[in-house]
């Protein structure tokens, strides 16, 4: 069986530990996390952990099975039609051409976003896979750091 990425939502306790036991759900029985991101749900007690993984079916509804299980878990929510996003900042020396990897940014929904004497950052938000693909088109231009977000997704 191939294994295909998933994109699973899980509505958690927003307290201490959550974060702990849900990696380790993973960590234990051998399942990668290809993308992690949390953030408290304004106005709850709940938090939003947006989790990107690879599996074949099997491994995939034993990983969803699991994630019910779990106590501080609310709900799960296996992504079928979804809005997906990533952003991505990255560090240019000033001596770097500013105005083409302006450009660049805008075909990636991003901008210059920050700048100081010596540096300056880039900001683009898209599809994981496009953001993979603008991190590719800027290595030309020889970046001095990159920092990726992670994948945040809602159901349509």
């Amino acid at each position: 069986m191939d294994k295909v990425r998933r994109v699973i939502s899980v509505i958690v306790a927003n307290e201490a530990q959550v974060l702990a036991r849900v990696s380790g759900l993973f960590a234990g029985r051998g399942y990668n996390i290809d993308s992690l991101t949390v953030a408290p749900i304004p106005g709850s007690n709940f938090s939003h952990m947006t989790i990107v993984t690879r599996g074949n079916r099997r491994v995939i509804e034993q990983i969803v099975k699991q994630l019910h299980k779990l106590i501080p878990t609310f709900k799960v929510i296996e992504h079928e039609e979804m809005v997906e996003k990533e952003m991505v900042l990255i560090k240019f020396s000033i001596e770097s051409p500013i105005a083409e990897i302006q450009a660049l940014c805008q075909a990636y929904n991003g901008n210059i976003v920050n700048a100081g004497p010596d540096m300056f950052i880039a900001m683009a938000a898209d599809e994981a896979s496009r953001i993979a693909h603008f991190i590719d088109a800027v290595e030309r231009y020889q970046p001095v750091e990159i920092v990726r977000s992670g994948v945040v997704a809602m159901e349509r």
